[in-house]
């Protein structure tokens, strides 16, 4: 019953297609498990760089190093690729738009006071290159045959609306409760944080899902659903942790869903 649904709403996929597809899914469900059960990537407040052996960069360094070739293969995907149809168009656009947010909140908005290790940036790095890359390759291959019979791209256009504008927000919040160059915690306050701890991560995944309805093809489903998982196992854990850093910490504050988880 599941299986022509879903041929229904994703272009037909090739084995190489099936097969990254499977591999980002696996991956992300991984490390989702590892956060979960204590194996953190090492940046934010569950990185302690004394305990890490590995190279340390500023952390806006990192970030900006690992959000800036992703968003250049969207900025080279309208120059490489200049002509295909309107979903082909959004999708780039919506690549381009992701990271280009990140690379602005990490220059205007985020306020750091600590390094991330070297290797958990080249991890990460590789990891975008990977999803910018294979969202693009595969609408390429999707080029020219017959749309999916139930098209949901604009939907998608106003998920990731949605998913990007609350992301920033939410970020913005965040950057107010911290002093430059402070490096204590607060209970986050305002919008979506009354319910949730995470809510930033809930709009990230709004915004995947976006780019998941624009594409329509399995590789982006499977990374959206790949970091669904990842998110919520560290929203888990970033709620886990402020219950031990704060005896305050309001117990109905969920960690990524209002009400539910």
């Amino acid at each position: 019953m599941a299986i022509p649904i879903v041929l229904e709403i994703v272009f037909p996929p090739s084995w190489g297609v099936i097969a990254a597809s499977v591999f980002t899914l696996i991956s992300s469900a991984i490390l989702g498990v590892l956060e979960a059960k204590g194996t953190h990537l090492k940046y934010s407040k569950f990185f302690n760089a004394s305990s890490s052996i590995s190279p340390k960069v500023p952390s806006r360094v990192g970030m900006l190093f690992f959000y800036t070739p992703p968003f250049l293969v969207g900025v080279a995907s309208f120059w490489h690729f200049p002509n295909g149809d309107l979903r082909f168009l959004l999708l780039k656009s919506a690549i381009t738009i992701h990271f280009f947010k990140r690379i602005f909140e990490v220059n205007f908005i985020h306020k750091f006071s600590g390094e991330m290790a070297l290797d958990t940036m080249i991890t990460v790095l590789v990891g975008y290159l990977f999803l910018s890359s294979s969202l693009v390759y595969t609408q390429i291959l999707n080029q020219g045959l017959p749309e999916p019979s139930i098209d949901l791209k604009c939907c998608g256009v106003v998920l990731f609306l949605v998913g990007i504008c609350g992301n920033f927000y939410h970020h913005y919040l965040l950057s107010k409760l911290r002093t430059k160059g402070g490096k204590d915690y607060k209970i986050p306050k305002g919008g979506l944080f009354e319910l949730v701890i995470c809510p930033h991560y809930l709009f990230e995944i709004v915004g995947f899902m976006g780019i998941s309805l624009i594409s329509q093809t399995l590789f982006s489903f499977s990374a959206t659903l790949g970091c669904a998982v990842y998110l919520g196992c560290r929203s888990y854990v970033t709620r886990r942790w402020y219950i031990s850093k704060f005896d305050d910490f309001p117990k109905e504050v969920k960690a990524l869903i209002p009400f539910v988880f």
